[in-house]
């Protein structure tokens, strides 16, 4: 494919995605049409009621989907391209699982934590397990391998899922922590977008400039070392975005997986194993998804709402199945 051709795709994508933002925007406890959700956002008038639902309720609800369902996909990409294994993803590498954990020590001990300061423990979260993740594969004989880090993340992830139902049961945070283990985009509104969609457009934007090193790491170390690619250092800045864009939709959304694992494989069997082209549509792609499981979360027994991260596991947990038993062919 050309890059016209992929100019193509993503001008598609974008319309699609539009078109879906405004169809989920129309449709909740009360339906409305697509003729009201546009004057409502390009005309907003307070005075209606219907205005003020799709401004303070719903529009920042799907433009908090379509963010963070960006965020998770390009992070999965990101680690996919970055360790060379198709089953990366912040869910399974633990980084959810350590962003989660620092949001149940900030509701045990700093009840009262404002969204801001909640983003920042729950990114240091992020931080901290991927970081311990890696030095536990690496510690290992033989180096880190893409197995080893699948292990390690799987394992790292169990602790701290245990060790935040110890602390939400000796608290009695289960129910505060429901959301976050569940997902859900519901109580996202303008404050917390405001702060959103900054971090994840710049990390995202970050991502796209690596892009082009990333592509060759993909390909191996001696292709990519051998082409001039500091590979030490575009896989620190790598990372650390992954963890930035896993981290800060985690603090939003909950611990919603599998967007990060299904989005990429399914761009790359689009547009190749160009990652110039991988992350821009992984983001487009990742914000459908998220936009459409939050749609079906709210429509499937309405008036009450499914979590995100049900949905999302319809999908996910299959392919992570099929990739699982396809690399086990692989070995």
């Amino acid at each position: 494919m050309n890059g016209i051709t992929h100019g193509g795709i993503g001008l598609a994508t974008i319309a699609v995605l539009l078109f879906i933002m405004f169809t989920a925007i129309s449709f909740g406890a009360k339906d409305l049409t697509l003729g009201t959700v546009w004057s409502a956002v390009f005309q907003y008038d307070p005075t209606l009621t219907s205005h003020q639902i799709i401004h303070e309720l719903r529009l920042p609800r799907v433009i908090g989907a379509a963010v963070i369902g960006a965020g998770f996909a390009v992070a999965g990409a990101l680690m996919q391209g970055i360790t060379r294994n198709p089953l990366a993803d912040s869910g399974i590498l633990g980084v959810n699982a350590g962003a989660a954990m620092m949001v149940a020590l900030s509701f045990a001990f700093f009840p009262n934590l404002p969204y801001s300061a909640l983003m920042f423990v729950s990114f240091i979260g992020a931080v901290a397990s991927t970081a311990f993740i890696f030095l536990l594969g690496a510690s290992t004989p033989g180096g880190l391998t893409p197995l080893r880090l699948t292990l390690a993340g799987a394992v790292v992830a169990a602790m701290l899922h245990s060790l935040s139902s110890g602390i939400a049961i000796y608290y009695d945070l289960n129910q505060d922590l429901a959301f976050w283990y569940a997902g859900g985009v519901s109580g996202v509104k303008w404050p917390q977008l405001k702060l959103l969609v900054p971090v994840i457009a710049l990390a995202i934007l970050g991502a796209m400039m690596i892009s082009r090193s990333v592509s060759l790491i993909a390909l191996g170390e001696d292709v990519s070392v051998s082409l001039g690619v500091q590979t030490k250092r575009t896989r620190l800045i790598g990372i650390a975005l992954a963890v930035i864009l896993a981290g800060v939709g985690v603090s939003a959304a909950g611990s919603i997986g599998f967007v990060g694992l299904v989005i990429p494989h399914i761009v790359r069997k689009i547009v190749g194993v160009d990652y110039r082209f991988i992350i821009p549509l992984s983001g487009l792609l990742g914000a459908i998804l998220l936009v459409l499981a939050d749609l079906g979360a709210r429509m499937v027994h309405p008036p009450k709402e499914l979590a995100i991260s049900l949905m999302v596991a319809m999908v996910g947990v299959p392919f992570f199945l099929y990739l699982a038993r396809k690399e086990r062919r692989a070995l």
